[in-house]
């Protein structure tokens, strides 16, 4: 697996952090939450994992632990409004703070342009990737703003800005989550907290290639080269490129960045508007 290799003292070391949705969607290449709870174990981060796949989450732990890193694990459902309110005694008590709320948890099956999007579809793609992240923030913000300080990181998707008539409740969950992001920064600003978001373009992750290869019923190679061919840089990213803009944004060297939206997208974004 590449990345950088366990650092003793690294940007993040010294501090905690809470990744939500830290396993992944079964398949070849490697998700964007595992990517970043590797880079912040080896960056020196005591780390708390949250998904609701025991398995996915244990696996994500057992790679940190091989290489040296510090991870517990907690089994939650962030759809679940019981399982959010629960998440700061357990990051508490695993930890004894909280420096960094990452927030990766996001879906979009069920899909579809907004006459044929059906409610239920409309409503569990909302909760997920806007209620939920709303409720995590509610609930470990007030630990931040009692030690006077935090980072939050949410992930939203190019999505929230681009032109995607099939991906009606994902695209406006998106978007969402950026308003939130900025809400967060202005509100928490004064008690040291920074919300920053990032908006990954095409990434090379099971959730966002897997999916959509047995959802369009085409080969591997075919979507590669149209994913390849919309990117200014020419290449898909990979989970890494999207773990190391979450370092920047959890670290200090982000000290004075808040309330960012930041495209990870091989310069996607330049082509909108």
């Amino acid at each position: 697996m590449a990345g950088r290799p366990l650092a003793s003292a690294g940007r993040l070391a010294g501090k905690t952090a809470v990744i939500v949705g830290a396993g992944q969607t079964p398949g070849s290449s490697l998700g964007n939450g595992r990517a970043t709870a590797l880079l912040f174990a080896r960056e020196g981060a005591r780390l708390l994992l949250v998904d609701r796949d025991e398995g996915s989450l244990a696996e994500t732990a057992h790679l940190i632990a091989e290489e040296g890193g510090e991870a517990a694990t907690h089994v939650a459902d962030i759809a679940r409004p019981a399982d959010c309110e629960a998440l700061p005694a357990a990051a508490l008590s695993a930890l004894g703070r909280i420096d960094v709320l990452h927030n990766n948890v996001g879906i979009g099956l069920g899909d579809s342009t907004p006459g044929r999007l059906e409610e239920d579809a409309w409503d569990r793609i909302m909760d997920v990737n806007l209620k939920a992240m709303w409720r995590t923030c509610k609930y470990v913000v007030p630990v931040m703003r009692d030690q006077g300080s935090g980072a939050i990181v949410n992930i939203s998707s190019l999505a929230a800005i681009a032109g995607a008539t099939t991906l009606t409740a994902y695209k406006i969950s998106k978007a969402g989550v950026n308003a939130l992001t900025q809400n967060l920064a202005l509100a928490n600003a004064r008690h040291g907290i920074r919300a920053n978001a990032i908006m990954p373009g095409f990434i090379d992750t099971p959730m966002a290639t897997d999916a959509t290869l047995e959802a369009r019923g085409i080969s591997k190679a075919d979507l590669d080269a149209f994913r390849v061919s919309r990117v200014p840089l020419g290449r898909q990213g990979s989970a890494w490129d999207v773990a190391h803009a979450a370092l920047f944004l959890a670290s200090d060297d982000a000290r004075f960045v808040t309330g960012a939206v930041l495209p990870v997208d091989g310069g996607q974004s330049c082509q909108i508007g």
